[in-house]
């Protein structure tokens, strides 16, 4: 018999791989050590990043904080000392954060900044049932309520902390019951019909009337008579559609809408005032600034631009020439003129298109300007995206039977705008970067307000500090908005990969 005693009868014990091969050691072997080249050039690359952060490092995180002109920092850090002069960011961050948004400084006025404040929060609000499904309905609602807390405390009084202690209460009950409660159980109520709280959609329709009136203030009777123009149009809708066709009704609904907006809104508003006066202090267009008033033009534009751009893109692939034409020759004009000149022409020629004595708000004319100028580039984004589609998606939605507008909704259109999320994202990025081109025509928006505050005698001639906190405050949100369309691709994908 063949001797064996070499064969070994016994399953070895596993072992934790070499630590050579695993971890940051593993990674920094494969990837930055694997050859005589890459070492080198690894090693160049640290050196040089080393020089780098030795270089700025101290410059950035200079003690000069507290520095109240720049001949101050100086002193602070020493002569013949290179550092940053941080006491113009501690001095003037809420000037460019909000212009010159009352605050309480000037005799005879009040600290209004709070509104500002709220209608952020009530944005954040808004849109998290839209944009995010993994937060529940009782958290929008927890949200909300503690956003409420926040106005009715700043409003002040006993009133105002009644009011907030109030919804505080509102809060806790419902983040007590989502905490407590299993998906179990929730569950057993909804098939046992328990009552649910509102859908958190219907405050996200709410939300662009109660915006406009915290920013400016005013009668409160006029947001309403705003959201009351769409109420009679979409009410007037199906009466109409049953008496001259859907498209008929369609029209005429936003007639009905129209005409409710300029004759019959304005009296009804000073009506309702005259009765009930119920309202804010009015905030001039002029004292918006800063990084508020890039916020607002950059979400106006942002939300008016995707449904503009959908029905524009649709109306380029049209069969009715009329309408083809029209949607071609408005896309084409826009992205063939500068959004600089287009600003222009909001700020000098839009009003002399007005009837006399019409009050045109320069920020509502870069709105509608910056909205049609990012409504023709999303245009062009959906088009490349109905067009990414196969045909045999239409031929399926024809198929079933289904008439064009239940095609779009159904079949087409979430389709094509999943195909379209990165140059969707792309374009939302580029609008609210170009949000800064409204200092040309002077309206303070962050780098106008930077010149401001670099003509002070005491930070004349700082120009890292400022831009470097401008520049970070837009990478911010610009990258916040990046990595969602990265989580919505994530989410969207029902392809098997």
């Amino acid at each position: 018999m063949p001797d064996m005693s070499f064969v070994r009868s016994e399953m070895l014990p596993e072992r934790a791989p070499p630590a050579s091969s695993v971890g940051f050691v593993g990674w920094a072997r494969q990837n930055l050590f694997n050859g005589v080249l890459n070492s080198i050039l690894t090693v160049v690359s640290l050196v040089l990043i080393y020089m780098i952060l030795a270089a700025i490092l101290p410059w950035i995180f200079a003690p000069t904080w507290n520095g109240t002109s720049q001949n101050h920092c100086r002193e602070i850090v020493g002569e013949g000392h290179h550092a940053a002069c941080w006491g113009v960011i501690n001095d003037r961050w809420q000037q460019l954060l909000f212009g010159f948004y009352p605050n309480g400084s000037e005799e005879g006025t009040s600290d209004l900044r709070w509104r500002p404040i709220l209608a952020f929060l009530l944005l954040f609000v808004a849109v998290t049932p839209v944009l995010f499904n993994m937060i529940s309905r009782r958290m929008n609602w927890v949200l909300l309520s503690v956003s409420l807390a926040y106005g009715a405390w700043s409003l002040g009084g006993s009133l105002g902390m009644v009011a907030a202690l109030v919804f505080l209460a509102i809060a806790a009950a419902i983040g007590f019951k989502a905490l407590t409660s299993d998906k179990e159980a929730r569950a057993a109520e909804i098939e046992a019909g328990a009552k649910r709280l509102p859908n958190p959609l219907i405050f996200s329709a709410i939300f662009p009337f109660i915006a406009p009136w915290l920013l400016w203030g005013g009668s409160i009777w006029f947001p309403v008579g705003a959201a009351l123009g769409f109420v009679f149009g979409f009410l007037s809708y199906r009466p109409l559609a049953a008496a001259v066709g859907s498209l008929a009704s369609l029209i005429l609904s936003v007639v009905i809408a129209i005409c409710w907006w300029l004759f019959l809104m304005g009296p009804f508003a000073g009506a309702m005032d005259a009765i009930l006066p119920i309202g804010l202090e009015a905030v001039e267009s002029r004292k918006f600034g800063g990084f508020m008033l890039s916020i607002t033009i950059g979400v106006v534009a942002i939300g008016c631009s995707l449904p503009i751009g959908i029905v524009l893109a649709l109306g380029r692939q049209s069969d009715l020439l009329i309408v083809k034409a029209l949607c071609v020759g408005f896309i084409e004009f826009i992205r063939g003129v500068p959004l600089i000149t287009l600003l222009f022409v909001a700020s000098t020629l839009l009003n002399i298109f007005m009837p006399p004595g019409t009050n045109f708000d320069i920020i509502l004319r870069v709105l509608i300007m910056v909205t049609l100028f990012a409504a023709a580039y999303m245009a062009e984004v959906i088009r490349g995206g109905l067009a990414a589609l196969p045909r045999g998606q239409y031929e399926a939605a024809d198929a079933l039977g289904l008439d064009y507008w239940k095609a779009q909704r159904l079949i087409i259109m979430p389709q094509a705008l999943k195909i379209s999320i990165p140059g969707i994202v792309s374009t939302f990025i580029g609008v609210f970067k170009d949000t800064v081109l409204v200092s040309i025509i002077g309206l303070l928006d962050p780098l106008g307000l930077s010149n401001a505050i670099r003509a002070d005698q005491a930070w004349n001639g700082l120009v890292w500090e400022i831009y470097g906190f401008i520049g970070l405050l837009f990478f911010v949100f610009c990258f916040a908005m990046s990595r969602y369309s990265m989580y919505l691709e994530r989410r969207l994908r029902t392809d098997h990969r």
